[in-house]
């Protein structure tokens, strides 16, 4: 990306409202984030599980198939229609969400006014900077998804990346671990490579139980190693959202002047016409988009583009909005 666009490493402390503006809270303070996969919990709380047995709410009947257990044969039921039907139980659970954004050095681009993005009167970041980063966007949908979650009575842990694992904070339903997650964001220095299969082997060795696992990122990574990082979130029985988080200048490349274009991952700066690359670099960046989508859609993962230049309130919104739907139909079907 070129230089006059490309954003300073963040080592400040940042007030946490300002990740979450007042609109945004408005709009996210009263959902319900829920795992499209069921997940365990050890606590009560407002997400089902799947697994049958005795428990606090009555689900529904099914015909009787050996090998079931006979303690939950619905007598009345055979009494009226002569036919043997058992009791099925949801089980409350908490949701346990593990939030993993990306810091690696793409992460610090950004072309966006920091005064228009963040809702504040501020015309540069606490740190000086005029732009808005993809990594800003990122911890601002990492703060609005912990809030959400804390806010229903469930645990949220994060985990900051680059090239492996860096800063983490442990899962936890305390009002404090929302401080604790967006204090962790504003001090993460963004200035190294990505590996996210590294860093998918590193997280699943420190979670036990299944969790929703939300990676914010731009994944400019090998897609390879982003489709064997899924595949083995999907083999250890995790559910996964994949937040794509992209600056609106990458999706357009509105570029009309020779420039500069200086790599952010060790890569060398080179020169070049934007104008003669537009055509083959627009193929490539929609073509990756797609590649992403696809290998997350191929485990069952749900992928979300999120473009800098979109308030975050309506983006999550929609988004949350249409895997509840989705829930509430595989959960009546």
């Amino acid at each position: 990306m070129p230089e006059s666009s490309a954003t300073s490493e963040t080592n400040t402390k940042i007030d946490p409202h300002l990740y979450l503006h007042p609109q945004t809270l408005a709009r996210l303070s009263s959902m319900e984030l829920r795992a499209k996969m069921i997940v365990e919990g050890v606590m009560a709380g407002q997400h089902r599980s799947p697994y049958a047995g005795v428990s606090v709410e009555f689900a529904q009947h099914r015909q009787y198939v050996a090998g079931d257990d006979i303690r939950h044969l619905d007598w009345k039921v055979y009494a009226r229609t002569d036919k043997l039907m058992v009791k099925q139980y949801q089980q409350e659970t908490t949701l346990d969400l593990v939030i993993l954004v990306d810091s690696s050095g793409s992460m610090k681009f950004g072309s966006r006014l920091f005064s228009d993005a963040s809702g504040s009167a501020s015309e540069t970041a606490p740190d000086g900077r005029p732009n808005w980063s993809k990594f800003d966007h990122a911890t601002a949908t990492a703060a609005a998804l912990a809030y959400i979650t804390i806010h229903q009575g469930d645990r949220v842990g994060l985990a900051v990346y680059g090239d492996e694992l860096g800063a983490m904070v442990a899962r936890s339903a305390r009002k404090s671990a929302w401080k604790q997650i967006v204090d962790t964001l504003a001090t993460n220095p963004i200035d190294q490579p990505t590996n996210i299969l590294r860093t998918m082997d590193q997280i699943l060795a420190k979670v036990s139980n299944r969790c929703l696992l939300v990676i914010v990122s731009d994944f400019f990574d090998d897609p390879e190693n982003i489709k064997a990082a899924f595949a083995k979130a999907k083999h250890r029985g995790h559910d996964l959202i994949a937040l794509q988080v992209l600056d609106k200048a990458e999706l357009s490349f509105e570029f009309d002047d020779p420039a500069a274009f200086e790599g952010l991952e060790n890569e060398p700066t080179i020169r070049i016409d934007p104008r003669a690359l537009k055509k083959d670099y627009l193929e490539a960046i929609n073509g990756h988009i797609d590649l992403i989508s696809k290998n997350a859609r191929s485990f069952g993962f749900d992928h979300q583009v999120v473009s800098t230049h979109t308030w975050l309130g309506p983006t999550l919104a929609k988004f949350v909005a249409r895997r509840n739907a989705a829930s509430s139909m595989r959960t009546s079907s």
